[in-house]
């Protein structure tokens, strides 16, 4: 079968072969493709996700996780099982040549419901993502498939697959995903651009059992004599990344007598430092120049490149899957036009470029090998330490560009109240609730991984006209009504009595109201992504339903979307059972 999109293949796929059709090919198995497996299962989309290698990467790769990631993974319902590698509120340090603290990285913030910073194990956190795909009938996961061309169909992608043995096979799927690394065939093959730089120098990781340090926290090293980095890691593992000069090859990197000369200014004994593994490597900038194109579209690292100064590349691969998951599954269900799929470019690129800008920023603090320039950025960030708006400016974080859709799957207010805060195309806010059974959720156990229709104080089934309550529920929303706790268990007079009410939830803390506060709007519409799709006063509830309906590309009278199934768990016999 000849393609358009084919890398020299060992024999050419027969086109009598079978042919296993599925809604989604993932090319990748790594954190990526894994969070977006676990997305399409929940929402039982039939999906296929295929890894050239044997088993999952092993090699360092990232350390840091933030809390919009761990949100992610709380609606895909591991948050359990991947918080038991973390390390939260790991304070990021960074010291001079003289270890004199110079800035200190330490939010405390829980306005998503997480810790935003928090180290973790790479490799354990994969092998979650997997057993946690593993809990879905309909997705297949098959290792040792290399993917060596796709042709695009009129209603689907034909991928050509060479199998463990050599053998090919032709999987017929409506889309293609391309979550498969920073040399990403997909991105190769559709003729992506994928423009930035990278950097010089080299950098060396070396992961150690048996912490000699057992500092839980993270130190950027900024030494002109030898810039590096130490990251304290759960179960006792501790990384250190140092940056190589040009005449530190390969040999030197395997001779150890020299690596404990490299470690001998960190550790007190070096000889017996416990080596997991070392890998160097070189930091890369890039942004591809489109993240879809037809019916398929790359993610992660196949999508950008980033140094890893602020942990975001990892990150930002999980917002990748976070915001295309529900996007793909909409379409895929028939609730909405593939149209749809256009936003996942127009959101995430933009935030992924400036993602990619602030790593690179604090790059250029911590690597300057002159000792003039890093005395003078010494001296600036000393000064910054000083004043008090600048200190907590960089203490928590405030500088970190957080994700907001200007355009896309959102509807922003045609005005906006004077001295309001906007809203429309930002996370929205994970405070615990109390529910009328006395139990206080995080509130995205309560809206569940799905569409949310959320009104403060007002019945929201009850602010909607016939077309549009029908347009959520044909989408499969649930319809909440956050309340102050004084008014938990009152229950009034209903329009339909025999009718399914909302989901009543007490405000306890106190956020939802503060929240709400800032702003004029009472009724919301959040995303399965937990971003605000748009915001309306009570009355105009309908009149932004049906704004919303355009932007989201609904098809009109389209099927019914079911809301996301339970997981399920896998036991050791392999029988798959429900998760209560």
């Amino acid at each position: 079968m000849s393609h358009p999109h084919s890398a020299p293949s060992r024999r050419p796929a027969q086109p009598d072969e079978p042919v296993d059709p599925v809604d989604v090919l993932i090319v990748g198995a790594g954190p990526v493709g894994l969070t977006l497996a676990n997305q399409l299962g929940l929402c039982g989309i039939r999906t296929l996700l295929v890894e050239a290698g044997d088993q999952l990467i092993d090699y360092p790769r990232g350390v840091g996780m933030d809390d919009e990631c761990l949100r992610a993974f709380q609606q895909i319902a591991l948050i359990d099982e991947i918080r038991r590698h973390t390390t939260p509120n790991q304070i990021m340090r960074f010291v001079n040549g003289n270890g004199t603290l110079l800035a200190e990285l330490d939010p405390r913030t829980d306005e998503f419901g997480w810790p935003r910073r928090n180290g973790f194990i790479q490799p354990l956190v994969d092998a979650e993502l997997l057993k946690g795909a593993r809990r879905f009938d309909t997705v297949e996961i098959r290792f040792g498939h290399r993917m060596e061309g796709f042709a695009e169909r009129a209603d689907g992608v034909d991928v050509d697959l060479i199998g463990p043995g050599g053998a090919p096979l032709t999987v017929r799927a409506r889309y293609l995903v391309g979550a498969d690394g920073g040399r990403s065939q997909t991105r190769k093959l559709l003729g992506l651009p994928f423009e930035g730089r990278t950097e010089p120098s080299r950098w060396l990781v070396v992961d150690l059992r048996n912490d000699p340090l057992g500092s839980p926290n993270a130190y950027m090293g900024c030494d002109p004599s030898r810039p590096y980095v130490s990251i304290g890691l759960p179960h006792g593992i501790r990384r250190f990344e140092l940056m190589l000069r040009p005449e530190e090859d390969e040999a030197f990197i395997a001779d150890e007598s020299r690596l404990h000369r490299m470690l001998a200014p960190l550790i007190p004994d070096p000889a017996r430092a416990d080596i997991i593994r070392r890998r160097a490597y070189t930091h890369n900038s890039r942004v591809a120049g489109a993240f879809r194109k037809g019916r398929v579209m790359v993610a992660g690292d196949a999508a950008h490149l980033m140094p890893v100064w602020q942990g975001q590349g990892f990150n930002s691969g999980i917002r990748d899957a976070a915001n295309l998951g529900w996007k793909l599954a909409c379409v895929l269900h028939g609730g909405a036009s593939e149209r749809l799929l256009d936003s996942y470019d127009t959101e995430r690129r933009p935030h992924a470029a400036a993602m990619v800008d602030l790593s690179d920023k604090v790059g250029r603090v911590i690597s300057p090998t002159n000792r003039w320039l890093a005395g003078a950025r010494d001296a600036v960030l000393r000064g910054l330490g000083a004043v008090p708006a600048a200190k907590d400016y960089v203490t928590q974080m405030k500088f970190k560009p957080m994700p907001f859709y200007e355009r896309g799957a959102v509807v922003h207010p045609t005005a906006l109240a004077k001295n309001a805060a906007p809203c429309v195309g930002r996370l929205f806010i994970q405070p615990k609730v109390t529910t009328r059974d006395g139990a206080q959720p995080l509130l995205d156990e309560v809206t569940g991984p799905w569409f949310t229709v959320l009104a403060w104080n007002n019945d929201p089934l009850a602010l909607l006209d016939d077309e549009a309550r029908e347009t959520w529920q044909r989408l499969g929303a649930r319809f909440v009504e956050a309340r102050p706790m004084e008014q938990l268990h009152w229950e009034g007079p209903r329009e339909q009595p025999d009718a399914e009410g909302p989901v009543v939830v007490g405000d306890h803390t106190g956020r939802l109201k503060a929240w709400f506060d800032r702003r004029p709007e009472s009724f919301v519409v959040l995303r399965p992504d937990r971003f605000v799709a748009g915001a309306a006063l009570a009355q105009q509830a309908s009149a932004l339903t049906r704004r919303l309906a355009e932007a989201l590309h609904l098809i009109p009278g389209g099927f019914d979307v079911p809301r996301p199934v339970l997981p399920v768990a896998l036991a050791a016999d392999g029988v798959r059972t429900p998760v209560a």
